[in-house]
Parts: C-alpha cells; structure tokens; sequence
C-alpha cells in the first residue's frame, strides 16, 4: 500500500477517515505491515502484506482466495498469451483506454486480471476483493504508483460514498449471499455522473437447471476447498483426453465438455498447457464458491432502474448478463 493513498480509505463501520497509526515494515515508499486507525470511532484495522484489510481472513469466499492464489497468473493476458482480459474489459465497459486523472473502482478483484488493463488507462485503480485473493493482485499490482489493493466486504465497502468517477463489478455478485444488496451498494460509491459496468451470471432453463454445475454443486459447494481443488484436478486429468476428442465437434464441442463438467476455452484460442491451467482453475471456479444466484435480464434491468441510474444498458454478455449505466 501506498501511504498516500490512505485518504482513499475510509471506516466501513462509521465511514469516518482512516490514518495510518503504525507502520512496522516498509519497502521503499510502501507500507507492508501496518495498522490503519478510525479517528472517529476508534476502530483498527490491519495492513498485511501490503494490503488493508476490512474484514476476517476467513469468510464465504476463502475458496476464491485459494484458486487466485493457486492461479495467480493464469488468466492474465501477459501468461496465456491471448488478450482475453483486455479484450473483455474494453468491450465490457466500452471505456476509452486513456483515463487519466480519473479514479476507478473495482469490486470483487480476484487475482487482478481487470486490474491490470484498468490500470493501464492511467486511472486511480482502487481494488477491492472479499478474500485473500488479494494477495496475488497486490503481487501482480500492488506495487504500480496508480494501484490500491484493499481487502473488504461489498456491504460495508471502506470508501467514502460519491468518490469514484467509474465503477465496474465483474464475475462477483452472484458469488455473494445477497447479489440485489450487493448490486444496491454500488451505485452510492460513484460521482454524479459516474459510470457503472456490472455483470451476473444468467439464469435461464438451460444454463441453470439444466446444467450439471448446479446438480453437482449440492455436494461439492459444502467442500473444505483444498479437498475440492485436489478432486477437481483428478477430474480434469481423467477426462482430458476424452475432452480433448470432444472439443474437435464443430461449433457444440467445447459446450459439451462444460456439461461434463470441465471448462473449456478453446473457442477463445487457448491451447495446449494454458487452456489445461484453464481448465482446472474455471472447474474448481463452477464447483467451489458457497454461494451462485445466476440473475434474469430483466431482474438485471430492474436492478438498475431501481437504482436510479440513467442511460441504462442491460444486455446479454461476456459472463452472462452485462449492464451499463451512468448516475445522475
């Protein structure tokens, strides 16, 4: 963390400002352990590893800590050698790549594979996760000068309201225990005339009642994750090279291979070692998180209109349904 960027922070209980009280270990200008202090309430908060934390080092999405620490890198453009993340990104948000002086928000980081394209526009990036996949973006970004990893809960977010001028909240709130909540907290952190971009899984006979995921995960959600990854990586071995027969059947192969309950990517240009790493990482992602409330488009819409938010833009996407909006 940057010790400038703690006027950034704010008190999630009381929303009160936050100073650093204690810094025990540096490395060159950035706080690595520390202590962050609310002077209005009192409240202390941790930085470890170079990253404030908000909330509990163990919570209802320690599975996603445990494959973006085991898949750091996996799906950054600069390792599978395909421009996947800058290409969903762009296209997702339809945001000019240069945004200098502006500051984004992201929620629900992961390893930080939008990270590292938002940053690239210039932009403030404040990055924000609920587990310790944090660390793996703060080892990837942390140490960028326009980069602010925090750990922290989408309910209680410890930023200011009215503070960000563009928001976006990729693959995170149907992972959440309330995904209408979770979306109502986005909005108040925006400027009048912010921009927001979120996505949900959607929901529709076939990709949710019909799919196997959600038979299988009646057992595997209840998983200790460390027991889940390791029979999730059995799995993928076994089934590969069946998989890998099936992908060649023009236009429904990989769709296929999902059904059998091994993600498939094939489609997007990986091949070979990467699309494997693929594999493993997205099975354990289907399987793995506690909580998976795939969303209609027009639950989507009415999200967004009850929001209040103009120029509103809900459409089927990248990662299920995607909207667009701006706040007045």
């Amino acid at each position: 963390m940057h010790e400038e960027h703690v006027p950034r922070l704010a008190c999630p209980a009381c929303r009160g400002d936050v100073r650093l009280t204690a810094c025990t270990e540096r490395d060159g200008g950035q706080v690595v352990t520390g202590r962050l202090g609310c002077a209005a309430c009192g409240a202390d908060y941790p930085v470890l590893r170079g990253v404030p934390r908000f909330v509990p080092a163990e919570n209802y999405a320690s599975s996603f800590g445990l494959e973006w620490t085991r898949h750091a890198r996996t799906q950054y453009d600069s390792y599978s050698g395909v421009a996947l993340s800058a290409h969903r990104f762009f296209d997702e948000t339809r945001w000019p790549r240069d945004l200098a002086g502006q500051t984004i928000l992201e929620v629900g980081s992961g390893s930080g594979r939008f990270t590292e394209p938002a940053a690239a526009t210039g932009a403030l990036v404040v990055s924000m996760d609920y587990s310790y996949a944090v660390d793996a973006n703060s080892a990837s970004n942390g140490w960028k000068p326009n980069v602010l990893i925090v750990q922290g809960d989408v309910y209680r977010m410890p930023f200011r309201p009215a503070t960000f001028d563009r928001l976006f909240c990729f693959g995170m709130l149907q992972h959440t225990p309330d995904p209408h909540a979770a979306f109502r907290a986005l909005p108040p952190m925006l400027k009048p005339g912010g921009q927001l971009v979120a996505d949900v899984y959607k929901k529709t006979l076939f990709s949710t009642v019909l799919h196997t995921k959600y038979l299988a995960r009646l057992w595997t959600r209840r998983m200790e994750p460390e027991r889940l990854y390791r029979l999730t990586r059995r799995w993928v071995d076994l089934m590969w090279p069946l998989c890998s027969v099936i992908r060649r059947i023009p236009r429904i192969g990989p769709s296929i291979n999902w059904r059998l309950l091994v993600a498939d990517y094939s489609a997007w240009g990986l091949e070979g070692d990467v699309l494997k790493e693929w594999a493993y990482l997205d099975t354990f992602d289907m399987l793995g998180p506690r909580y998976d409330a795939p969303q209609t488009l027009r639950t989507m819409q009415c999200w967004f209109a009850e929001a209040g938010l103009t120029d509103i833009d809900v459409r089927y996407g990248h990662n299920g349904v995607e909207g667009r909006a701006r706040k007045t």
